[in-house]
């Protein structure tokens, strides 16, 4: 359409009857005259309009989902966090759980030997570059604690307190080189001198050269004078290997210690020494030795084949 004056009166009279249209609706209410008409105007066009709706839903719908996966990520969120929560608690309670199995294995240990014990944590290791094997255990002598004490744990001898102070202590290890204990053989009499080796097996000098001494046998400590360091009775280890004697006044032995001494956490120092030797009485179970399977060859004969004492042709 061409802007003309004709154009311009047209389009202020379309907007006026507009107007004029509106304003009777209004005023009508539920009886407004122009009510049929929008009623024809909704059959004629609601087609369309449900059309240009099913068009639009989709962006609509994406935004809608845009929105709410943010509400989605934050409750995921939410849930990690609860997870994440949940499994350190489990985790705490895993650790609760072992080392509560640990403390009771150790106290029975102390029942069996009669050794009044005070629990401790270890808390540090000993410096890599001082080349000892020591830990750091949360009780000194405020606890009673006292230098050469002997210190053991659920599985055998940890080793003997060498430094104390006011509310911590120093254990050094028997993997340490410069440590030293006396034993005493399983179900014997054979004494010997233990030794450190850091990561190997304890070194055994027996005293008795001529001693007969296997693999798999054990060994506890003999005990020192008035008690300390060492109380006797405790697990030390199982002999590993054996040197052949060769005529020496003193035989070898490797011994595999009962202690992993690369994952102690609960251990207890002797602060009483049992009032008689325990002798052997502390040592675990020994294991039961597997069954070997007997296996029994059956040889059948082939069809045919000659039977002892008739493999002669008759002349």
């Amino acid at each position: 359409m061409r802007d003309t004056r004709e154009s311009r009166l047209l389009l202020v009279l379309l907007i006026a009857v507009a107007f004029a249209l509106i304003t009777v609706d209004i005023r009508g209410g539920e009886d407004s005259p122009v009510d049929g008409a929008r009623q024809g105007a909704a059959t004629v066009f609601g087609p369309i309009e449900n059309g240009v709706s099913a068009a639009v839903d989709p962006i609509g719908n994406a935004v809608s989902a845009i929105r709410d996966s943010g509400e989605r990520h934050d409750r995921l969120a939410a849930l990690e966090q609860e997870n994440a929560a949940l499994k350190a608690r489990l985790g705490s309670d895993d650790r609760s759980r072992s080392r509560l199995k640990q403390l009771d294995k150790m106290l029975k240990i102390a029942g069996q030997g009669q050794y009044g014990i005070k629990g401790a944590e270890v808390i540090a290791i000993g410096a890599a570059q001082g080349f000892s094997w020591t830990i750091t255990i949360d009780v000194g002598a405020r606890d009673g604690i006292k230098r050469d004490m002997t210190v053991l744990n659920a599985e055998g001898l940890v080793g003997r307190v060498t430094t104390v102070g006011p509310d911590t202590a120093t254990v050094l290890l028997a993997s340490d080189p410069d440590f030293t204990v006396g034993t005493r053989m399983e179900s014997g009499d054979e004494l010997g001198f233990a030794s450190g080796q850091g990561d190997r097996p304890l070194r055994v000098e027996l005293l008795n050269g001529k001693a007969e001494v296997k693999k798999g046998d054990r060994l506890v400590t003999f005990g020192s004078q008035s008690d300390r360091p060492f109380v006797p009775g405790v697990p030390v280890g199982v002999v590993s290997r054996v040197d052949p004697s060769g005529g020496d006044l003193t035989r070898t032995l490797y011994v595999t210690p009962y202690v992993g001494f690369t994952k102690l956490d609960i251990v207890g120092v002797v602060v009483e020494a049992p009032k008689k030797d325990p002798r052997d009485t502390v040592l675990p179970p020994k294991p039961k030795p597997t069954p070997r399977p007997t296996v029994t060859v059956t040889v059948t004969p082939s069809p045919g084949a000659p039977v002892d004492g008739q493999n002669q042709q008759e002349q």
